[in-house]
């Protein structure tokens, strides 16, 4: 169950998320993310904006010392530089800090976060007056360096539309590996999929049970009667169909739950297929709407200012 991505490393198509809003504590994060090791998870998706690095970095040291994992090249590490460091001069930095509170030599996959640059220093969500044009171009080539450091095995990108990727790719030495963007049943990005499959590009989801809770998620995944329908025919849980769904499209899923009884339970998703008219329903009877819009990055003085703009358009 992994993905042999374009810089010919594989990654697990089922990776652990470690956002969380209130974050806990360090060292109940940090057993959260060691039972997680234990369960079976050996993909693990972390940001320099979560503030989960440090305690992951702790969870993988001890997870070694205890022999859960065999050595470093036996789990999957994903972090992501943030809209601060979006700037030619402040990638490699910005993923040495990020190496440092992870404990590592190198990450498996460094992504950015988002299109987009927000002045240094700005903290919280408030980008108000904030946003600074993108150098798209500049900040790949650095992304680039930190591939030819070997300070990143596979480099990619997040929150990436069709025609943000297709301006990237005409001026990347390296090709993107990943493109981790909001996907799931209720929001399910077939055009931006099979731009992604044409171009080689691995496809990852975050949002992949839609965020129940978040401050931006949507309930459309988890209440979807649709699922609900599936799940109780196949004797599945609607997170486990909706798992599935993304997995039999080939992507990989991010998946965030600090219970230990569904982590066990959302990892249990290969011994069993949905079929064509499953797949059917969820096509053509879950309607669509995008969880987290992101607006918080549009203004007119800054360099989007619609969402179709963030976007490309593509729905």
């Amino acid at each position: 169950m992994d993905a042999v991505l374009s810089s010919g490393h594989r990654m697990p198509l089922i990776g652990f998320g470690t956002f969380a809003s209130p974050l806990p504590p360090l060292d109940v994060l940090t057993s959260i993310f060691l039972e997680a090791i234990e369960v079976g998870y050996r993909h693990f998706d972390t940001a320099a904006c979560y503030g989960s690095e440090e305690a992951l970095g702790r969870a993988v040291a001890e997870a070694l010392d205890r022999g859960l994992i065999e050595s470093r090249s036996h789990i999957f590490i994903t972090t992501k530089l943030w809209c601060t460091d979006t700037h030619p001069d402040l990638v490699l930095p910005a993923l040495k800090k990020s190496l440092q509170k992870l404990g590592l030599k190198y990450v498996d996959l460094y992504l950015i976060h988002w299109p987009v640059r927000v002045k240094e220093g700005t903290e919280g969500f408030d980008y108000k007056g904030k946003l600074l044009p993108f150098d798209m171009k500049g900040t790949w080539e650095a992304m680039e360096e930190c591939f030819k450091l070997g300070l990143a095995k596979s480099i990619g990108v997040s929150n990436f539309g069709t025609k943000k990727l297709s301006d990237l790719l005409l001026h990347a030495t390296i090709p993107p590996a990943v493109n981790q963007v909001e996907m799931n049943v209720a929001w399910q990005q077939e055009k931006l999929r099979e731009y992604c499959r044409d171009k080689g590009i691995q496809v990852s989801a975050w949002f992949p049970l839609g965020a129940n809770g978040a401050a931006w998620g949507t309930l459309a995944v988890v209440e979807s009667h649709v699922l609900k329908e599936i799940a109780i025919a196949r004797g599945k849980t609607v997170a486990q169909v909706a798992l599935k769904w993304i997995y039999e499209q080939g992507a990989s899923a991010i998946i965030k739950s600090f219970n230990k009884e569904r982590m066990k339970e959302n990892l249990q998703i290969l011994d069993w297929g949905l079929s064509q008219e499953d797949l059917g329903k969820i096509k053509l009877q879950i309607p669509q709407r995008r969880g987290n819009p992101g607006g918080m990055f549009i203004s007119e003085d800054g360099p989007y200012k619609s969402l179709d703009e963030l976007w490309d358009g593509d729905a």
